[in-house]
């Protein structure tokens, strides 16, 4: 099947650090910045971005890996953006290369990869979990 991706496709995202995705509103930690699932999430949600846009009716896709450093802390009050390349295509897998920054730096690197699904297929397995 056809899925009309290329390497070298990207996305970019961004959200204000609130205190509702500090360290300690995620209980991730005990200090008020931007916490590092919620830096994960928008990396995940970039990539998520830069490919399913493009994939045929039916079809989406899953996290499935994700490496990540988390450089740097952010304060309420700033913007943190992230961007997301897709660097290889091997079947059904991508792999991205991921990077968050603040207003002032680079606050997070890494890698993810995600896999391409039939959504019906995929939800109906996963319901398939809660029949006793």
């Amino acid at each position: 099947m056809e899925f009309n991706l290329q390497t070298g496709m990207k996305a970019e995202r961004s959200e204000q650090v609130t205190s509702e995705n500090t360290a300690i509103k995620y209980g991730s930690g005990g200090v008020a910045v931007y916490a590092t699932p919620a830096m994960v999430g928008l990396m995940e949600g970039t990539c998520l971005a830069a490919v399913d846009p493009h994939l045929p009716s039916g079809l989406a896709t899953v996290g499935i890996e994700l490496a990540v450093k988390h450089l740097a802390a952010t304060p309420v009050g700033m913007t943190v953006r992230a961007t997301a390349e897709l660097t290889a295509i091997a079947g059904k897998k991508l792999t991205f290369t991921i990077e968050a920054y603040d207003d002032r730096e680079k606050i997070g690197q890494g890698t993810h990869e995600r896999y391409i699904i039939d959504l019906a297929k995929f939800l109906k397995k996963a319901e398939s979990k809660t029949i006793l």
